[in-house]
């Protein structure tokens, strides 16, 4: 079984952010890093070269498949900020509907800036799914 590319590195948080060429991306980014730092009180690594993740739990799949991922994190894409909700959205309705602008995939919540949403629902968003994964791990 092949395992997991992304994995927890050495490589500098600060510098990371700081290396953002654009201004605008860059201050969402540090936005959406003091927020999910705020709200998990988790040192903040780097996974892979290019996500920032808080926390970290095991998993194993019913398929025997297993290994260590982050509760929540987040990546600063040329695209748009990338938010990893680890538990995804469907228990998320009300939440989700008063966000903002934004798109979602399984359990990554797209935004295009930080202007875009309501960065207190975010908060509750981030609390309620790290809080969900923590749990369910224990």
């Amino acid at each position: 079984m092949a395992g997991l590319k992304t994995k927890p590195t050495e490589k500098s948080v600060e510098e990371f952010l700081n290396a953002i060429p654009e201004e605008s991306q860059r201050k969402d980014a540090l936005a959406i890093f003091k927020l999910m730092k705020d709200v998990t009180k988790k040192k903040p690594k780097m996974w892979g070269p290019s996500i920032i993740g808080f926390g970290e739990y095991h998993y194993r799949y019913a398929s025997g498949r297993e290994g260590d991922w982050f509760l929540t994190g987040f990546s600063p894409r040329k695209q748009n900020l990338t938010l990893y909700i680890m538990a995804g959205f469907a228990r998320y309705d009300d939440l989700m509907k008063k966000l903002g602008k934004y798109k979602t995939g399984k359990s990554c919540l797209y935004i295009k800036k930080v202007d875009d949403i309501d960065l207190s629902i975010l908060r509750e968003l981030i609390t309620l799914s790290a809080d969900h994964v923590a749990k369910m791990n224990k």
